[in-house]
């Protein structure tokens, strides 16, 4: 199917913003856009007094695994309490297409979500990337892993007490991310062994070799040694400004990369996160959240703005179901208000969230080539009065207002 949008503003986030232009796609990818394009062949729709923009992005959701809509006593699928390290967890195991947060989604312009395991451990399971569509798990899955959730401060140390194993104090936590990778370090000699030795046993005479027996397999430990080979990042929950300097300092010991979640008190070490070169996902600020418990006493909606500012590569996350996934845009506006730079707006919930997820190949700007994600405004998508009217997701229309 080859579609032109025409007569529209387009803001391809990445380049120049396009007045009456031109948006081509042919079944599930960007063909074209610009100005004057041959329009031969496709089918016109007219998009005049409307903006298009790549579809949204929450690179931090719990959505299909913290299932919305459900009684008090359903046991969501979204935090493994039965033991204080899960990395060998695959967050895309518990998801559940039929999440009412995947509706939501479309409805709100969100096409793209990294979602994750809950902060209960503190090393939790991988990460996954979605669409926010789809029948099967195989439908909405685009990548995975796409990190490991790890988590510092109180969540991980209530567990822990209510649970009544460790860890129950912020050094404890940290020790036992630090003791999780020394032991797989250990594992990573004892393969290293294995394999001298089997190197060295095929050399000897036939009659002369034995069975060198290999370590058991640890998929725990591989995970890890995956971080310190920087196959993927760990995506750090860390709220207060102390405990984002020790989840620093943790991939600092072992040289894994890092990305710090919700970084609520970021801004009370700015420049020291921009030294660092350290992505931060915001979030969730609108209407401030929750202050529902003592890291969260100083979170300020200004947040983002001022990390943006300082030179900071922000996202901004809902953390859905915390706050509803299609707030997210809601939640853009209002950073806007407490002074975020506008030119820099659409870039945090669309091509930074798409570059920390390692899917900036496919989404996050209107770009030639990439998935045909995008969304058409009556209007300024920045205005809070604005209706987005339709959501396209690989190339087919998921949301239509009408």
């Amino acid at each position: 199917m080859k579609k032109a949008f025409v007569n529209a503003r387009i803001i391809p986030v990445e380049g120049e913003i396009i007045e009456k232009g031109t948006l081509l796609i042919e079944d599930d990818k960007i063909v074209d856009l610009g100005i004057d394009l041959s329009i031969d062949g496709y089918e016109k729709i007219d998009c005049s007094g409307k903006t298009i923009t790549p579809g949204l992005i929450d690179a931090h959701s719990h959505v299909g695994v913290f299932e919305e809509g459900t009684s008090a006593g359903h046991v969501h699928d979204g935090n493994e309490t039965s033991d204080v390290t899960t990395h060998y967890l695959r967050t895309m195991d518990s998801l559940f297409p039929f999440d009412m947060g995947f509706e939501d989604a479309r409805q709100g312009g969100v096409t793209t979500m990294g979602v994750t395991h809950g902060s209960a451990n503190p090393i939790g399971a991988q990460f996954v990337v979605v669409k926010s569509v789809g029948i099967t798990v195989s439908d909405l899955v685009i990548k995975e892993p796409a990190g490991v959730k790890f988590a510092m401060g109180e969540n991980p140390k209530r567990v822990g007490q209510n649970n009544k194993r460790a860890p129950h104090t912020r050094m404890a936590v940290a020790w036992t991310i630090r003791k999780a990778f020394y032991d797989a370090l250990d594992y990573r000699r004892d393969l290293e062994e294995y394999e001298f030795n089997k190197l060295k046993n095929e050399k000897e005479e036939e009659g002369k070799r034995k069975y060198i027996k290999p370590p058991k397999k640890d998929l725990g430990k591989e995970v890890l040694l995956d971080l310190i080979d920087g196959k993927m990042p760990v995506r750090s929950h860390a709220h207060r400004a102390d405990d984002i300097e020790t989840a620093i300092r943790l991939s600092e010991e072992f040289g894994y990369k890092i990305v710090i979640e919700h970084a609520t008190e970021s801004y009370k070490i700015k420049d020291y996160i921009v030294e660092k070169q350290i992505p931060v996902v915001i979030g969730p600020i609108f209407g401030r959240g929750s202050r529902v418990k003592n890291e969260l006493r100083d979170q300020q909606m200004s947040t983002p703005g001022v990390m943006v500012r300082a030179g900071a590569f922000v996202c901004l996350t809902t953390d859905a179901p915390v706050i509803p996934i299609d707030s997210l845009r809601d939640s853009l506006i209002q950073c806007i208000r407490e002074g975020l730079p506008e030119d820099k707006a659409l870039e945090i919930v669309t091509i930074n969230p798409a570059k920390i997820l390692e899917v900036d190949d496919r989404v996050g700007s209107l770009k030639a080539g990439k998935d045909a994600d995008f969304l058409i405004f009556g209007g300024n998508p920045l205005e809070s009065r604005t209706k987005l009217l339709s959501t396209y997701i690989n190339g087919k229309q998921v949301f239509n207002r009408e």
